[in-house]
């Protein structure tokens, strides 16, 4: 079994922080207003009104919290989840498609054709990692996954999600195979008992997560590198 993460492991980083939170915090404002009363946005709108001390009524207010978020990349389930809604009108019109390593789609695909069940888990929502995959720039790339996971499960630097994570595929957590260029989540995976694999594609600025070597993980540069096997 594997699970990997989308940001910075199957996918370019940038992509996120350069096109879709840029495109979420345009049309978010616009989105909410129009949408307030709709049943999949109102409860997020209430949600997100209880986590931040606000009134739900006042929608500029929470509007104006949903942007404070997004500037700050909070891992917050409503708004991953509104962003998802947003991030959809983008995809469906064409405005957005999604970029995937060419390595990771190869890789991705040879693993599924093999019989390797594949996961993600990503702190996008589960609709925002299905969109993603649906209109990628390989086209509709789904097919390759048997389910996928988000923040409702647990955050990513919490042991205990990965533990759930590994009950509801149904295998022993030494018999799942994590993907992450993030340590913070290799080391939760770890101490679930998950097999991990850091994926370290670019290093950024000197000194930083990426360029500090970790004996406790093996290392790739691409999805190329990874040997895995049932």
């Amino acid at each position: 079994m594997i699970v990997t993460d989308i940001e910075g492991t199957t996918s370019d980083i940038a992509f996120v922080k350069d096109t879709l939170f840029p495109y979420a915090a345009a049309a978010l404002p616009d989105f909410v207003r129009q949408q307030a009363k709709d049943e999949s946005v109102q409860p997020l709108i209430a949600e997100a009104a209880a986590l931040a001390g606000l009134e739900a009524k006042d929608l500029e207010a929470v509007i104006a919290q949903f942007l404070a978020w997004i500037e700050t990349d909070q891992k917050i389930t409503p708004l991953k989840t509104l962003q998802g809604l947003v991030w959809e009108t983008g995809y469906r019109s064409g405005v957005l498609q999604a970029h995937v390593y060419p390595d990771a789609f190869e890789a991705l695909k040879a693993w599924h054709t093999a019989g390797i069940p594949l996961y993600v888990y990503s702190s996008g929502s589960i609709k925002a990692q299905q969109l993603f995959f649906e209109h990628s720039v390989f086209g509709d790339l789904r097919y390759l996954f048997a389910d996928y996971f988000d923040t409702t499960t647990g955050p990513k630097m919490e042991a205990s999600a990965y533990e759930k994570i590994a009950s509801e595929i149904g295998h022993a957590p030494d018999t799942i195979l994590f993907l992450s260029d993030q340590l913070s989540e290799l080391d939760a995976a770890r101490t679930a008992g998950l097999e991990t694999c850091w994926v370290q594609r670019n290093k950024t600025v000197k000194g930083s997560e990426k360029d500090k070597p970790s004996p406790n993980y093996p290392c790739v540069r691409s999805f190329s590198e990874i040997a895995f096997s049932t």
